[in-house]
């Protein structure tokens, strides 16, 4: 379906945002109105994921979405129910693999990663980079929205709530939307083991430079290849024949913190990305990251090894962020191939 313009659902006070470029308003942190004090705070983006998600994909941009092509049923299940004409926003669209899946709706997406935003340009996506917690679009002008393994790469509280009301905001009354997030209830037990836990969770205040700091227990093991997985890097089912392709780059070395409990209550991962050499060699990316320590070479594999942060949730959490927000109900929860899904309607 055509005649959609982007331009024509952003906010009048939205900032423009043109060539793959994020333009920000400048912040004010001074005395003022507490609530839009508190606003900005949430909006900051913390230096997590500044390094270890925006720098991260904008470096993996090309081979990630050579990987991201298999469409989830129950994400398909959801936009292929919605009525003929619906506008639908895909917050974090990535690659862009969900506009569009439904012929019979108009569809609109935004992601914070430039690359991956002029990938969805050139396959002639309606599509405008931009920050899932402070979208530029106006209030109450979809039908539907969907977020599809957004949230875990948030690292407050704060934020994540933050980028639920936004999907909130920009859907009509009656409107719906579909959340997605990787589960720490994984099919396959043993996957956690193999991602490397944050000493500590990050509160809204880490803002400060450096690296965060991972469990140093010692380890006899080497970097092994996780058997073929999902998006989550759990075992799946083929959803089709060439999705064989998927993830043989999500490897991880096995980490453990001696204490069982630990490993219960963690919920704070990086999860490496391993990027071929001659993936890295198209991207110049690669030589800064490498330089500066964000990113380390796999000899033995060929690769350049990105480490991504995640906060992976926990049965009921999803829901226990949506409490406070007073114009929405859950239509819908469920567990699918390792990760928590909701369905909320706006009201």
């Amino acid at each position: 379906m055509t005649g959609l313009c982007v331009a024509d659902l952003l906010s009048s006070s939205s900032p423009p945002v043109s060539d793959g470029e994020l333009n920000l308003q400048p912040l004010s942190l001074g005395n003022g109105d507490p609530k839009k004090s508190s606003s900005t705070s949430v909006q900051c983006t913390p230096d997590i994921e500044k390094k270890y998600v925006h720098r991260v994909y904008e470096a993996i941009a090309p081979h990630f979405s050579s990987t991201r092509f298999a469409k989830w049923p129950k994400v398909s299940t959801f936009l292929n129910a919605l009525p003929r004409g619906s506008l639908v926003l895909d917050a974090g669209c990535g690659n862009g693999k969900y506009l569009g899946l439904n012929p019979e709706c108009f569809y609109i997406g935004c992601d914070i990663s430039p690359p991956l935003i002029n990938i969805c340009l050139d396959r002639g996506n309606e599509v405008m980079v931009a920050d899932a917690v402070n979208m530029p679009y106006r209030n109450d002008f979809g039908d539907a929205a969907i977020s599809i393994a957004v949230l875990h790469h948030l690292s407050t509280e704060s934020r994540r709530i933050k980028a639920i009301e936004e999907l909130l905001r920009v859907v009509r009354k009656g409107g719906l939307a579909l959340i997605t997030v990787w589960a720490v209830e994984q099919e396959d037990g043993t996957l956690l083991t193999k991602w490397t836990p944050l000493a500590e969770k990050y509160s809204s205040e880490w803002v400060g430079p450096g690296s965060p700091r991972v469990r140093s227990s010692p380890s006899p093991f080497t970097l092994g290849r996780i058997p073929e997985t999902d998006e989550n890097g759990g075992n799946r089912i083929k959803y089709d024949s060439e999705e064989k392709r998927e993830h043989e780059h999500e490897e991880g070395s096995l980490v453990t913190s001696g204490n069982e409990n630990d490993i219960d209550s963690q919920q704070e991962y990086f999860v490496p990305w391993h990027l071929p050499y001659h993936r890295a060699e198209i991207s110049g990316a690669s030589v800064g990251a490498l330089a500066s320590g964000l990113a380390k070479r796999d000899e033995k594999k060929g690769t350049v090894v990105y480490n991504r942060y995640y906060h992976v949730f926990k049965e009921g959490e999803l829901e226990r962020l949506t409490c406070g927000i007073k114009n929405a109900v859950i239509r819908d929860r469920f567990y699918d191939k390792s990760n928590w899904c909701i369905i909320l309607e706006k009201t």
